[in-house]
């Protein structure tokens, strides 16, 4: 089958993460790419003029959002490790960590102008930070569970977060209040956005749909029920009429929000797909999953009028699990002639060629002093007038930001390790040994458990055997009378 103009198509992939990717952001020039990863890795990707990654090495556990300023100048990353870091996207690579929250930090997102810093905590809280001044400005609390996203509206007067308590809250960045709460009997949404203009937000949920409110009359629009897996991400198309979600079940999905139905399935990755992007100008769009692969696609489909799109691929559609219209509350008020079906796309059979080589690595090691980056402990929420600094290292002097080594090496190059030490002493990363000290506990809960068994069935035998020995009992009476 020969793909339409229009299609979306796949234009490379990148290989360099060593575990799966979580989290995906284009620069606000779509020059350029962030990803995190399980690996403990945040990977910069430089598309032009020759493809290069830089490996920026701090975090000590999975990594598991990341995004660009608003300016390009500072890349913003959370991690399993509790900690925010704000990282200078460059060749020295200069950064800053402070501990942000009591446990694992799930999302960072930036305010438009780029003041303001909101992180989402495994600690039920959000937390929202100011750039310019480099501190801490306030909480929110109203959850009752994990805290997996929080994200700013356009022009910054909301929060919309979701967790999984069930619930998606908008907050008022103004009074610090929260202003609504939609629940969700069936499952949780792991990931939460608003559309362009603020009037909109979209969720997407463990129990596979991706749902679409009004918040100005606070109503359901849409419910989609499209993918066979759990939805991890979306990504509103920068005209707010198209919607792109990622899901376990391996594939990307491409809604029409204007008709209201489906128009794509991609089919790329090998696995589950966690995280997807729209560049800022929705040219392009990028993809990362457990296959530890990142594609970068380009869009295509919004360069004509969608029912001229419908006409030139009515004879190529294939037939998607019905229904589509079905599934959307309440149903819209267009008027179909045709039941319309979505275009399946495997990009696998029209892109061998561009299995390229994997991409130059640079590797940027980041090492700090404490007393130079300003952290604020998790557990301190003074006052504004009173709150610890931390530094932010696009306003730092360069004498005082954390000073960093940068190896250049090959992907086939056997040479230092990344985790090698400022002495060449190679050390154990905590990401490893975390990992081995959960092993052990687990460990120790099953021989725990194997000893409670054992019990158990001691108490057992010993309960049978009085059992028996009553009714030999009952039995000798029997017989004597």
């Amino acid at each position: 089958m020969a793909f339409a103009p229009e299609d979306p198509i796949l234009e490379r992939y990148f290989k360099g993460h060593k575990a799966a990717v979580t989290s995906v952001d284009f620069s606000p020039n779509a020059k350029r790419l962030a990803s995190a990863s399980w690996d403990t890795f945040l990977m910069l990707w430089d598309f032009k003029p020759q493809p290069k990654a830089f490996r920026y090495v701090g975090h000590k556990d999975v990594v598991t959002s990341v995004q660009f300023s608003p300016l390009g100048n500072l890349v913003a990353s959370a991690s399993r490790d509790r900690t925010v870091r704000l990282w200078i996207p460059d060749r020295k690579g200069k950064s800053s960590e402070f501990k942000a929250h009591t446990a694992p930090v799930r999302s960072v997102d930036f305010s438009c102008d780029g003041q303001f810093l909101a992180t989402a905590s495994e600690d039920k809280s959000i937390k929202v930070w100011n750039m310019y001044r480099q501190r801490f400005l306030y909480s929110l609390y109203r959850h009752t569970h994990w805290v997996c996203c929080a994200k700013f509206s356009a022009d910054g007067r909301l929060i919309v977060s979701c967790s999984e308590d069930k619930t998606v809250k908008i907050w008022d960045t103004t009074n610090k209040l929260c202003i609504n709460s939609f629940t969700d009997s069936e499952g949780f949404a792991n990931f939460v956005s608003f559309n362009p203009s603020g009037t909109c937000i979209a969720s997407a949920g463990s129990d596979h749909t991706v749902k679409l409110w009004d918040i100005r009359v606070n109503k359901l629009l849409q419910n989609y029920q499209v993918h066979s897996g759990g939805v991890n991400c979306l990504s509103f198309h920068p005209s707010g009429n198209y919607l792109i979600t990622a899901s376990s079940d391996g594939t990307l999905k491409i809604l029409d929000l204007v008709e209201g139905r489906l128009i794509y399935t991609l089919q790329g990755h090998t696995g589950p797909v966690f995280a997807v992007s729209f560049s800022k100008g929705g040219q392009q769009f990028t993809s990362g999953g457990a296959d530890a692969q990142i594609l970068l696609w380009k869009t295509n489909f919004d360069e004509m009028n969608y029912k001229d799109l419908l006409k030139k691929n009515i004879k190529r559609l294939h037939f998607d699990a019905p229904p589509h219209l079905l599934d959307i509350y309440p149903r819209t008020s267009h008027h179909h002639e045709r039941k319309p079906d979505s275009i399946e796309i495997n990009p696998k059979l029209e892109v061998m060629n561009l299995q390229t080589s994997d991409p130059l690595v640079v590797d940027i090691l980041s090492s700090e002093s404490p007393n130079t980056t300003g952290i604020l402990a998790a557990n301190e929420t003074p006052p504004d007038d009173s709150s610890p600094h931390f530094l932010n290292p696009a306003l730092a002097p360069s004498s005082t930001a954390s000073s960093t080594v940068s190896l250049e090496k090959k992907p086939e190059d056997k040479g230092d390790s990344p985790f090698t030490t400022a002495e060449g002493q190679k050390s154990i990363p905590l990401a490893v040994t975390d990992a081995l000290e959960h092993i052990m506990e687990q460990l120790n809960v099953l021989t725990q458990t194997v000893s409670i068994l054992e019990q158990r069935l001691t108490l057992t035998e010993d309960k049978l055997k009085d059992c028996l020995e009553n009714q030999q009992k009952i039995f000798n009476r029997e017989q004597r009378s």
